[in-house]
């Protein structure tokens, strides 16, 4: 069983690779056998040091993918750096939050351009090359607020619900290619973009009771579930937005 998770001699783009749930599925990948390419706005270099240490290849891949001017450059270095490409994970996102009567169109455009135009087309340029091998794993970062509304964040929730849309379209067509378009959505997660919530005492207490786990996330939480995604025990799964919240959607 184990070699079906096994991904030595696979090659992964990890997009937001630098920290939080990005630097945590990336070296999850690593430990399972990937090669990276780390990409992030800030340079991902202690996310490639750790996966080095662990005897893997790994670059550092320098883009802001607030606008697709560097999407193909993402995939053209992949290919040129490391020979191959096999999976990519979009992770990089950002959120803006302010009540909807107040919500500005800057930052309605800079959450959907990061959060959803840039994932599609990095899917869309890493898709071409996956297509023409016959092979190829894609994992979005969704959200809670894939299913739900959620409250001041209106373009955030806007962003991830058009995530989880576009990962079931490129499923349904790329799943007889041999192409596996899949998504995770996190639950309550303690990262940089978590840190408000955390720190206001009514919203933090109000997302505890509801956790059916008791706590928040821990990055980390997330590996098992990109490996998975990843490797070749989920041939099989395409389409699917996968959980992992602590049991918040069961309540």
């Amino acid at each position: 069983m184990t070699n079906l998770f096994d991904l030595t001699g696979k090659v992964a783009v990890v997009t937001g690779a630098n920290t939080g749930i990005g630097q945590a599925i990336a070296l999850a990948l690593a430990q399972a056998g990937a090669d990276l390419a780390c990409v992030g706005r800030t340079p991902a270099e202690d996310t490639v040091g750790r996966a080095q240490q662990l005897g893997r290849r790994a670059e550092v891949l320098s883009a802001d993918l607030s606008t697709i001017e560097p999407v193909q450059r993402v995939i053209d270095e992949t290919l040129e750096k490391l020979g191959r490409l096999d999976i990519l994970v979009n992770n990089a996102g950002i959120i803006r939050r302010a009540d909807a009567v107040d919500f500005t169109e800057a930052d309605w455009d800079a959450v959907i351009d990061t959060n959803l135009k840039s994932v599609f087309f990095l899917c869309q340029a890493a898709g071409r090359h996956m297509i023409g091998q016959g092979a190829g794993k894609i994992i979005n970062i969704a959200s809670m607020l894939t299913f739900q509304g959620g409250i001041r964040v209106p373009s955030y929730t806007a962003s991830k619900s058009g995530v989880g849309g576009i990962t079931k379209l490129l499923a349904n067509e790329w799943a007889a290619k041999g192409v596996q378009v899949n998504a995770i959505a996190p639950g309550y997660i303690a990262t940089n973009n978590t840190t408000a919530l955390q720190a206001d005492e009514v919203r933090n207490k109000a997302i505890m009771d509801r956790i059916p786990a008791g706590r928040w996330g821990d990055p980390g939480d997330l590996g098992g579930a990109a490996v998975f995604l990843a490797s070749a025990a989920s041939d099989y799964v395409t389409g699917h937005i996968l959980a992992v919240d602590g049991g918040w959607l069961a309540r």
